[in-house]
């Protein structure tokens, strides 16, 4: 079973993602890479190592719904409870924007993906933030997404900035990805 970030790792690690570090993690399922949702450099250096197109949008992750509350603001109560009796998991949400989500995480859409997450190192890390993080798996597009740090270190080098050390959960591939207001399953969890 994973285990959380001892405190200082996770001060440290919230304290150079302050400072535009983009650092790969442990998920659910595969490693991510992640960077503050705001630092609009940071996420670009994301998209290019991953040489993925900005309207494509990324997943952002929290530990817990406050770190979110902007985001689901405007929510009807139902919308609420269906996030409440799914979260934390390694379940992402499609949530209709309003007007909080920055272009360069949306990308093209009208929506923005969120998951609370139940893995340690992520909440740690989002704990020491208060906020989230980007979410997106580490690979090259087209390439099978990392299940170790040696493979998120073959894939890009020293273009990340920095691996936090872990262990992956249970799930065997990404996240699944499910629009909230019509129940689609966009993405089959692994």
């Amino acid at each position: 079973m994973p285990k959380a970030l001892p405190s200082w790792r996770a001060t440290l690690t919230a304290r150079n993602l302050c400072q535009g570090d983009v650092i790969a993690y442990p998920t659910e399922g595969v490693w991510g890479l992640g960077c503050l949702p705001e630092l609009a450099q940071s996420v670009a250096h994301i998209l290019r190592i991953k040489r993925r197109p900005w309207d494509m949008g990324l997943i952002l992750v929290a530990s817990r719904f406050e770190q979110v509350e902007d985001y689901l603001a405007g929510l009807g109560d139902e919308a609420r409870r269906q996030l409440e009796k799914t979260w934390p998991s390694a379940v992402t949400y499609l949530i209709p924007d309003n007007g909080v989500a920055p272009t360069w995480i949306k990308g093209r859409h009208q929506r923005v993906a969120l998951r609370l997450s139940a893995h340690p190192v992520v909440r740690s890390i989002c704990d020491h933030l208060g906020g989230p993080i980007v979410s997106t798996s580490a690979n090259p597009t087209g390439r099978e997404a990392a299940r170790s740090a040696l493979r998120v270190r073959q894939y890009f080098g020293t273009d990340v900035d920095q691996i936090v050390h872990g262990e992956l959960g249970c799930a065997t591939g990404a996240s699944e990805i499910r629009d909230l207001m019509s129940g689609d399953v966009l993405r089959q969890g692994a």
